[in-house]
């Protein structure tokens, strides 16, 4: 190793909230002549294992005070991080600071109380003043010192200490140096969010880390980038892809609406979005089956989509897209495919395609509780619309084995959520507990064109002229505001309606219905997305 890049680690600081795996690093210091200099809860993990430490009041020169607020804040502590080893090194010794090393520090789980509801003071209890402090001058001065704030760390760095004979290098110092400079700017966004919130003014604090450059924006002139949010435990941008061109920003929301909607299926479900509408979408016993349905709902729009599945794509599924065909036009062309898991035999085929996107997600993924939409120097913050009805009420006069029928509604309440505003689909069983969307109408700034669009589509799937003697539903995103949508239904056969209801004019939309002997289902969830 060049000793240049390299300090050894002879004194170091523990202090630490979180004790996971503590004591392997700790006893790997020790064993490579580290001094280790510990405070309060540390210290005792240490003496109890039976490893040698000093105790912080030793290099302080006082003791712990005011019930542990004042433990590691001190001159000679920052000091002993800060002063630059180089420039400052005569005034060190004459002020009689030696240098320390290492810090390893992490923070009171201030967010914890946070969660718990807890109150003002016992938040304030909570704060940390001298973790961050310390993390603060080992990370500035992180040219000769490193600054240990994560236990996920601890085995990577006694790796590196027990091969280059307790040092470690500029590079890592600089990794850490970033970690910890992100870790203090989290906690205090956190600490000043809770007390905007204590006086009466609510706040949005997000870091987000990672920027990845994407192929381009929405179009080719612009430029996108795609960042993590820093907290959250699982994210669509950690999916891995195995083929294909890098990813554009397109891609990302169509990928993110095909499988918040496939994985709401119950049984081998396939998916397929185009311009962030699913245009194709099928769930049945057999992949492939729901793969073929899915494709026969729209293969027009199929073109260019992405395609998403919500269990392990095997060979016989990936085959229908044709990619061995010799006769280029048989190929289906799509942008991306999307699973929880490809078989080795699916995706060596799907290879074949130069081009396509082959992407793996984890359905913990779509967790997130909450949406942001940051646009033009403002956000807009709302919980995620995961909740499909609070009701399946029968508002018209027929008998109708609504129990018979209510996973189809479901299926197209599943549908209905992520298709544009106004939306309307239209979905049948087909038998065998098979079921498909036939038709959609999106983005219209009318509830009737967007009926049409989706009656339009679905004859010319069918191949129908109209819909008598088929078990198919109208599911509606919102309420029928008039009659006439349910004339519209009407003229073509199509005897089942589904609206969240809510209307002042229920009253005689549901009449109407009532004079066609038609079943109209009320959910009373409004599912508008835009």
């Amino acid at each position: 190793m060049e000793l240049k890049n390299y300090i050894k680690i002879k004194r170091a600081l523990l202090s630490v909230t979180d004790k996971t795996n503590l004591l392997s690093l700790a006893k790997c210091l020790s064993e490579l002549g580290c001094e280790l200099i510990s405070t309060g809860g540390t210290a005792k993990v240490l003496s109890e294992a039976g490893i040698k430490y000093t105790e912080i009041g030793t290099v302080t020169g006082n003791p712990e005070a005011f019930g542990g607020r004042m433990k590691t804040i001190s001159f000679a502590i920052e000091s002993a991080l800060l002063f630059d080893r180089e420039k400052d090194k005569e005034e060190a010794e004459r002020l009689g600071i030696s240098p320390i090393d290492l810090v390893v520090c992490n923070l009171y789980d201030f967010e914890k109380y946070v969660r718990a509801g807890s109150g003002l003071s016992e938040l304030i209890e909570h704060i940390d003043v001298g973790g961050p402090t310390m993390i603060r001058a080992g990370a500035k001065n992180f040219k000769y010192v490193a600054v240990v704030t994560d236990p996920k760390d601890y085995a990577g760095i006694i790796e590196e200490l027990t091969t280059n004979e307790g040092a470690l290098s500029y590079n890592t110092k600089q990794r850490l140096m970033t970690k910890a400079f992100n870790l203090t700017a989290d906690y205090d966004a956190a600490i000043a969010q809770a007390m905007d919130k204590f006086s009466g003014e609510d706040s949005l604090r997000i870091a987000l880390k990672g920027g990845k450059p994407l192929r381009y924006g929405e179009n080719s002139h612009q430029q996108a980038t795609m960042y993590r949010r820093s907290s959250s435990e699982h994210s669509l941008y950690d999916v891995s892809s195995y083929n294909g061109i890098e990813l554009s920003y397109n891609n990302i929301l169509d990928m993110q609406a095909a499988i918040e909607t496939v994985v709401t299926l119950n049984r081998q479900g396939c998916v397929i979005v185009k311009h962030n509408n699913p245009c194709g979408m099928a769930e049945s016993n057999s992949q492939l089956n729901s793969l073929e349905l899915a494709w026969a709902g729209d293969t027009v729009s199929a073109f260019g989509g992405i395609v998403a599945f919500n269990t392990l794509v095997d060979l016989p599924t990936a085959r229908f897209f044709e990619y061995d065909n010799e006769d280029k036009s048989k190929k289906k062309f799509i942008e991306l495919i999307t699973a929880p898991a490809f078989t080795d035999e699916a995706l060596q085929y799907l290879k074949l395609q130069k081009n396509l996107r082959i992407v793996t997600y984890l359905p913990e993924m779509l967790s997130a509780s909450n949406e942001l939409r940051v646009t033009n120097d403002m956000a807009l913050l709302q919980s995620t619309d995961n909740k499909l009805s609070s009701k399946m009420e029968l508002a018209t006069k027929n008998e109708f084995p609504l129990e018979e029928w209510e996973s189809l509604i479901s299926f197209g309440l599943a549908a209905v959520r992520h298709i544009k505003s106004n939306a309307i689909a239209l979905v049948r069983a087909t038998g065998d507990g098979v079921l498909q969307l036939i038709g959609m109408g999106s983005g219209q700034p009318n509830r009737l064109d967007s009926i049409g669009l989706a009656i339009k589509k679905a004859k010319k799937n069918l191949n129908v002229s109209s819909f008598e003697n088929e078990q198919i539903v109208l599911i509606s995103d919102a309420f029928f505001p008039f009659e006439d949508n349910v004339d519209a239904a009407n003229e073509v056969g199509i005897k089942t309606l589904v609206q969240p209801g809510g209307s002042i004019r229920d009253k005689y939309v549901i009449e109407r219905a009532n004079s066609y002997g038609m079943n109209m289902i009320l959910t009373g969830i409004r599912h508008f997305k835009h």
